[in-house]
């Protein structure tokens, strides 16, 4: 093994460790290899391969599999990214939208490819995430739906009891519900208007420059080849993926 290619350094790890399952607290359950089994998530949420071609040093492929099935559908990654993230500045935030393009062999789960967040666009066979992040470009929540699915589907729960003091989006998010929602919470709304607006209002320009920390947020995340491309075929999986990732940039 190639311990250098490791990605959970000792800080990070003794600030997950305690919230993974298999504590002393833990009924029935065991910590045996925890931490190298979350370097075999990530080696493979890195790298983009198959669970079949993991390395034998991470153990037996099929078992690491099933492990990863069990946290995600327990919800465990979710749980870790919540517990890294911490409090976020919510003094403004922005919102948007991303595609990534579905591999063919990521089609077949149960329920159909609709019901797992996987839709045709332009690019074929694709994902969205809409993703809210705090002022600082920390990632909040987001929300996978279908490639074809446009972003504003995402707003309502992304949002949804965030205490927001402003929302900055680009002008695919200028609609007359989620401007009147804002201003009944109090929230600024620094979003463009779209061209067809008989009446154009103003936004403020300075503040919408920062909106850039969002798209920041996705190429940093994309950097993951697992992320870039989904190869997964459930959506809880994909988003586990998205939760473990993003709960090692939220540890650092």
């Amino acid at each position: 093994m190639d311990d250098h290619r490791f990605v959970v350094s000792d800080f990070v790890w003794k600030r997950l460790e305690p919230r993974l399952p298999g504590k002393g607290t833990d009924c029935g359950m065991t910590a045996r290899d925890n931490r190298l089994f979350l370097e075999a998530v990530f080696w493979r949420v890195r790298t983009g391969s198959p669970w079949r071609d993991l390395p034998p040093g991470f153990g037996n492929w099929n078992s690491q599999f099933r492990r990863f099935r069990r946290w995600a559908e327990r919800g465990v990654f979710e749980s870790l990214f919540s517990a890294m993230s911490g409090d976020p500045d919510l003094e403004y935030a922005m919102i948007d939208g991303t595609i990534v393009s579905v591999h063919q062999k990521a089609t077949g789960a149960k329920g159909g490819p609709q019901n797992h967040a996987i839709g045709r666009s332009r690019g074929g066979l694709t994902t969205k995430i809409v993703a809210l992040v705090d002022a600082l470009g920390n990632l909040v929540h987001f929300l996978l739906l279908p490639g074809q699915a446009h972003d504003m589907k995402g707003v309502a729960p992304l949002i949804k009891n965030v205490p927001l003091g402003a929302l900055l989006a680009d002008k695919a998010f200028d609609a007359n519900w989620l401007l009147a929602e804002l201003d009944e919470r109090g929230a600024t709304a620094v979003i463009p208007p779209k061209s067809n607006r008989k009446v154009q209002p103003d936004y403020d320009e300075e503040a919408y420059k920062w909106r850039h920390l969002v798209e920041n947020y996705f190429a940093k995340i994309k950097e993951f080849r697992g992320i870039a491309t989904r190869y997964d075929k459930t959506d809880s999986s994909y988003a586990a993926n998205w939760n473990l990732v993003a709960a090692l940039i939220a540890s650092r």
